[in-house]
């Protein structure tokens, strides 16, 4: 499985606010957050003639982005601050290989590459609590208020902040057979991802009371785009693999929702995994193509039974729960038995479709939107108030904030009540060091080792003072890197 999606990724947005102040400029807090960061790191480095956000899958590339126009606007708002673009930006590459920077309004963790996702949730993991712990250094500083931080996707006033899964997969096949193929389940998979929210944001005087599966379904507009800010897609279009351009893409799905249960994570980025290998290995055949998919991610979010019945185009309907136990099925039947992780994947999966199907509440230990049904469910009985009322978004909200005295999911965490997955050990190794067989291990040595002697660093390489350059665009998969390592260990002898 590993040779057909040899690397994966986590990029995760931070909601941010500083309580008991009016007004603030979110875009110094989120800069001055990052600053804080006392890990090890380099600093402002960040190569970004290197980044290709322009180039689209499907052959062409775009003159502009909605991005480009928002970077515009706040470069003239920016005018007005006692800052550089470069020193707002505040880029950091920490030694765990992990990318820490201000995207603007947010504070943004990039994991580093890895190459199981056990090893991708406990970097997850492990950038929340280098968020937060600069969170905890930043409220040391003189000022009013406190900031808190959230990992969340939503301010409820109809902003939405992403949280991005990434795959490198082959460009072999053709990219619409990624497309049709994975549509159906992307659009179900919130059923076990959705982290839950309160309410609805849909325009056109919608209305929805009560609680969804998921914050992002309400801001997925089309299904195909190279946008991320307007126009959100159910698939990226972005060709930007980071890889060696004629072999690999990287899938950038930008449709998924933070989760605070790691368990979820997993389940999220393990299930899509099984499912690009089956693309990759041609052995999923076309189970059903829905006649308004996206329409559907939002219809199939409002529904937390997963007995919504989609159109299909053949006229005929299907269920959310009947499409991902179809993908289930031949995910069981052509890679059970040839890892352990994607056993558990397998094994789990079917495990969390039959309790959603047969017992719900069993879900509560590990599934974010089903531990908020049951917590704001036993709430709203107690108090005798109902899901509009303001109380319960504020309790959304704050079972997201990482922070273990704040936080509803740190609180339930810390007694015990869900699922474990990780020792505090594991998740500090990865606080600090970098996966071992992904080119990210070169990358953090390098920040460990070579302070002072890096000009520019990025997920395809790094280039030293000195001139020479190490070339990580090839570096996919372990053996490689010990290619690498091999190669360069005269000119790099710390290698």
């Amino acid at each position: 499985m590993s040779a057909t999606v040899p690397l994966l990724g986590i990029e995760t947005e931070y909601g941010i606010i500083r309580d008991e102040v009016d007004n603030y400029d979110v875009v110094e807090e989120s800069m001055k957050l990052v600053r804080r960061c006392e890990m090890k790191s380099e600093f402002g480095n960040w190569a970004y003639f290197r980044e290709r956000s322009h180039q689209d899958m499907r052959g062409f590339n775009v003159p502009s982005l909605a991005q480009d126009e928002e970077e515009d606007a706040f470069c003239v708002e920016d005018r007005k601050r006692p800052y550089s673009y470069w020193e707002m930006k505040s880029d950091r590459v920490l030694e765990n290989g992990a990318r820490f920077y201000n995207d603007h309004t947010h504070p943004e963790y990039s994991t580093p590459e890895c190459s199981s996702v056990f090893q991708l949730v406990a970097h997850d993991l492990a950038g929340e609590h280098i968020v937060f712990e600069c969170a905890r250094l930043r409220n040391q500083d003189d000022k009013p208020g406190k900031v808190f931080i959230f990992k969340n996707n939503t301010d409820y006033i109809g902003h939405s902040y992403g949280t991005h899964d990434n795959y490198l997969i082959s460009r072999r096949l053709p990219f619409e057979n990624w497309v049709e193929r994975l549509v159906p389940f992307l659009v179900t998979r919130q059923l076990y991802a959705g982290a839950g929210k309160v309410g609805s944001e849909l325009r056109n005087n919608h209305s929805f009371s009560g609680l969804q599966l998921a914050q992002r379904s309400d801001f997925i507009e089309t299904v195909l785009s190279i946008e991320t800010m307007t126009q959100r897609p159910i698939i990226n279009t972005r060709d930007e693999p980071h890889a060696t351009q004629d072999k690999y893409r990287r899938l950038h799905l930008i449709l998924g929702d933070a989760n605070m249960s790691p368990y979820a994570t997993a389940l999220k980025v393990g299930t899509t995994r099984l499912i690009l290998t089956l693309i990759g290995e041609d052995k999923l055949k076309l189970p059903v193509t829905l006649e308004n998919p996206v329409e559907d991610i939002k219809a199939i979010s409002h529904d937390l039974t997963g007995t919504i019945a989609l159109k299909r185009t053949n006229g005929k309907t299907i269920t959310s729960l009947e499409i991902q136990e179809f993908y289930l099925e031949v995910a069981d039947k052509n890679l059970s038995g040839q890892c352990k992780e994607s056993d558990w994947i397998i094994r789990e999966w079917a495990r969390t479709l039959d309790e959603l199907k047969h017992h719900p509440e069993k879900l509560a230990d590990r599934i974010d939107w089903a531990i908020k049904k049951d917590i704001f469910t036993r709430f709203i009985e107690s108090e005798g108030v109902g899901w509009d009322d303001p109380w319960i978004k504020s309790l959304d909200l704050e079972y997201h904030n990482i922070d273990p005295e704040r936080g509803l999911y740190r609180g339930l965490e810390q007694t015990g009540d869900l699922y474990s997955m990780f020792s505090k050990d594991e998740v500090q190794r990865a606080i600090k060091q970098p996966p071992e067989d992904t080119r990210a291990w070169v990358r953090g040595l390098a920040v460990t080792l070579g302070t002072n002697k890096i000009k520019n660093i990025h997920w395809t390489g790094i280039e030293f003072t000195d001139g020479t350059f190490i070339d990580l665009s090839q570096t996919i998969t372990s053996a490689d890197l010990e290619h690498l390592i091999n190669s360069k260990k005269e000119q790099y002898p710390w290698l």
